[in-house]
């Protein structure tokens, strides 16, 4: 009789039921999951200083270089380095036109969770929603960023080797087409540290000093070696169009933060390559990190042994391979003639691209533009005049040196 239950029940829910619920419930669709966005780096500095100002109410208008190009972007804003919640009523995006006027159709402004204004606290940063927004690589785009309340420690990246733009009436200017309410050129990137492009293969982020921040390379004319490297990706078809991250900052040292020991020499520093490498590493899309550093450690006082700096490459090293990243190291360039060089310090030079040569993957950028008759010296065509930093041309071969094949 227990076996008969079931049918029984069945058949008195049927005659209970009207004849339209008796019908095939119609099929629900399920939304198919939308696919994340892949995203590449297209632009970076990193966070190097804090400027001790201002007033509330500036609009600053970033002027950032893509390396890659994507359908869509996102930004990052910093205030690593501030003391206090940093407070952005409004940022926006577009194309340049020339100097700070916005292309005309492609000024977007960004959301941050949905919303138009976002409080950073404090040591982070805050990404904002995709903008959809096509832009091609070698691209100049403006990054506009209203702060509507008074700012103590601006989170900076001095060396930009671009003019930007500031405007200071009190005024909300980031949606601004035309540019004239951007009266001030300032030589600095304000906020931002980081434009993403959807899409691409993937990032190489280089790792380094003044060298790699370019302060030689010519100010507007995006001729740093990373530059130069992006431009030769785009015209290798043996190789992917990577975007190219730079992590560069004047005066960065592996073991030692900025501040220490004198104030007025590193003061731009920024943190010390081993506590920063983690951002630098995060970069969106990073696939390769290139280290090129050692020679503000090699110099600075007291005076640092070989094997500290060997010590310090192979744990960011070590560190990059930790995160999946492959890793390229660059020997330590040239520097007679600079007001520190002393020939111990060569030597200490020296060991350490010794020990640099036998990593596996290297871009040999001290072969690249050294004098082969004295080669102590930067050859004199690659020398920018201080004898430590290379100018355009010298740029330009040490992104020659840099192996494809390893990235």
């Amino acid at each position: 009789m227990r076996r008969l239950l079931p049918v029984v029940l069945t058949l008195v829910l049927a005659a209970c039921t009207p004849q339209t619920a008796r019908q095939a419930a119609p099929a629900v669709t399920t939304p198919a999951p939308v696919a994340p966005i892949a995203w590449t780096t297209g632009w970076a500095a990193a966070p190097a200083a804090a400027v001790r100002y201002q007033d509330a109410g500036y609009t600053v208008r970033n002027v950032v270089h893509l390396t890659a190009g994507g359908s869509a972007v996102r930004v990052h804003l910093t205030n690593r380095l501030g003391d206090k919640p940093l407070v952005v009523g409004h940022a926006t995006v577009a194309l340049r036109a020339y100097q700070g006027k916005a292309r005309a159709g492609t000024l977007r402004s960004l959301t941050f969770g949905g919303r138009r204004a976002v409080t950073i606290r404090a040591g982070a940063g805050a990404v904002s929603d995709p903008a959809r927004l096509a832009v091609p690589a070698q691209a100049d785009l403006l990054v506009s960023v209203w702060v509507p309340k008074p700012v103590v420690r601006v989170t900076t990246h001095p060396t930009a080797m671009q003019d930007s733009y500031v405007s200071r009436s009190r005024a909300d200017h980031a949606a601004d087409l035309s540019g004239r309410a951007f009266g001030e050129v300032t030589r600095v990137w304000h906020y931002v540290s980081e434009v993403d492009v959807a899409g691409g293969p993937g990032t190489v982020v280089a790792l380094g000093d003044s060298i790699t921040d370019g302060i030689r390379s010519g100010r507007n004319d995006n001729a740093r070696w990373t530059d130069c490297l992006a431009a030769r990706l785009r015209k290798d078809r043996r190789t992917d169009d990577y975007g190219v991250a730079n992590a560069g900052i004047t005066g960065n040292r592996i073991l030692l933060d900025a501040y220490w020991p004198h104030y007025t020499v590193y003061q731009d520093a920024g943190p010390r390559a081993l506590s920063r490498a983690d951002d630098a590493f995060g970069a969106a899309g990073a696939r390769t990190v290139i280290i090129l550093l050692g020679i503000n450690d090699i110099q600075q006082w007291p005076h640092q042994r070989a094997e500290a700096v060997i010590a310090g490459l192979r744990r960011l090293m070590a560190r990059a391979r930790a995160d999946g990243l492959r890793v390229v190291v660059g020997t330590l360039t040239p520097w007679y003639g600079w007001k520190t060089w002393t020939a111990g310090r060569e030597r200490t030079r020296l060991a350490v691209n010794k020990w640099i040569r036998t990593t596996g993957a290297v871009a040999d950028f001290d072969a690249a533009v050294r004098d082969p008759d004295r080669p102590r010296r930067m050859r004199r065509e690659f020398d920018s005049g201080d004898h430590i930093h290379p100018n355009a041309a010298g740029d330009a071969a040490l992104a020659a040196a840099v192996p494809l094949g390893k990235l």
